[in-house]
């Protein structure tokens, strides 16, 4: 065997796992910052090798990304692969052995399991294309069992379904709420089934209108006006494809005017996370004050929650994707009020549903909210109140196995 003489430096060898290795650093990089917030050297830093190496492996931080989320959605693809084996004699299980396999994905890459929900705007047109193969082809497979369990669904609920069950068993990358593996794999689990066992509305030629999404003009004063605007922006464009001169452009003053006022986009950001969560929580408080029953408070703040989703569509989506630019004193506030009136939804569930604990109803209230940030995913072709309905629907049986019991 050869040896290393006494002050000859040792030969350092790659690893034989380096491609692997960044990889996963790309994606858990991309994952908590964004897209454009990461660069090469931050992706390099986390592997513990130079720019110039990592370079050696990937020309440019797009393909690094796009591998990311192309990635993720292959994990899905591959871990439910075994589905097209089987004989479907017991699609029962089937579609239990399918939830548990993207449940164990999931939280096998919670860190950065939300990009391709979040990020995937920033794909180019062909790599989008191949991002939707992939959750078609696991949606077909969730439809496949769901189907000969439940012949007369038809198609677009059967999409409907299936796209909400993958909407709860994601929504655990949307926060950072601590269980122990096993109990998130059993409530992601439970939940995903009562999802798919769900009885959806009945379509009818008359339904409850819903709230119309406020159009905010300058008549509502500058500074609603800024709020609103920025948000749109934020959701049409991304906040870092967003500049002070857009929002003022849109606004219709000069960009000198709004920084008088506003010190920085990150400021405005910071604001209209604040407005939502304080609304979130004002609303919360109201309807606990309004009932003693928990399962009419919690049909309340469902109420409640679903029409300010409906009144401000955009906001929910840039609420959740564009966190990680809100200035880190101002996030934390955002963290407590957040977790403070989240605790206040799960301990309305685990009293309207005393066997469950309350660690497992903070997952079940973070599933309900995922469902309202993915609505315009979950029904593209229709936003009406059929669908608002819907949701309504999947809210409630993710957070109590079951629709709510309604008041006479």
């Amino acid at each position: 065997m050869e040896s290393v003489s006494e002050g000859e430096p040792a030969v350092r060898r790659r690893p034989k796992d380096r491609k692997a290795q960044i990889a996963r650093a790309s994606a858990d990089a991309f994952g908590s910052q964004g897209y454009h917030a990461v660069s090469m050297e931050d992706i390099a830093a986390r592997v513990g090798i130079t720019p110039a190496a990592l370079y050696r492996h990937s020309p440019s931080k797009y393909d690094l990304f796009r591998d990311a989320v192309l990635g993720l959605g292959q994990l899905l693809v591959d871990a439910t692969a075994f589905a097209d084996d089987r004989d479907d004699d017991d699609p029962a299980a089937t579609l239990r052995m399918l939830t548990a396999a993207l449940a164990d994905a999931t939280i096998a890459n919670r860190t950065a399991g939300g990009l391709y929900r979040w990020e995937a705007r920033y794909l180019r047109s062909e790599d989008r294309v191949l991002l939707a193969e992939q959750l078609r082809v696991v949606n077909h497979r969730l439809q496949r069992p769901l189907l000969q369990l439940r012949p007369k669904l038809t198609s677009s609920q059967r999409w409907t379904l299936s796209s909400a069950a993958l909407s709860v068993i994601g929504s655990i990358t949307d926060h950072s709420n601590q269980l122990a593996a096993g109990e998130i794999r059993l409530v992601l689990i439970s939940m995903a089934a009562d999802v798919l066992a769900a009885e959806l509305p009945a379509s009818r030629r008359r339904t409850a209108p819903r709230p119309e999404p406020i159009n905010v003009g300058p008549e509502a004063g500058m500074y609603e006006h800024v709020l609103y605007e920025s948000v749109r922006l934020f959701y049409e464009n991304g906040y870092r494809n967003t500049s002070m001169e857009d929002i003022a452009s849109a606004v219709g003053i000069q960009a000198s005017g709004l920084y008088r006022s506003f010190p920085g986009k990150a400021d405005i950001l910071a604001l209209a996370y604040r407005r939502a969560a304080d609304r979130h929580s004002s609303d919360t408080a109201d309807a606990l004050s309004r009932n003693s029953d928990p399962e009419e408070a919690l049909d309340d703040v469902v109420d409640e929650y679903l029409g300010r989703v409906m009144e401000w569509p955009d906001l929910p989506y840039v609420y959740y994707t564009e966190r990680h630019n809100v200035p880190e004193a101002d996030l934390r506030v955002l963290e407590t009020i957040e977790s403070s009136t989240m605790d206040a939804w799960a301990r309305l569930v685990t009293a309207a549903r005393p066997e469950m604990k309350i660690g497992a109803a903070r997952y079940a209230v973070g599933a309900a909210f995922a469902l309202t940030v993915d609505f315009r995913r979950l029904f593209a072709r229709d936003s009406g109140p059929e669908s608002v309905a819907t949701i309504r629907r999947l809210m409630e049986v993710t957070l109590l196995g079951r629709p709510v019991k309604r008041r006479r």
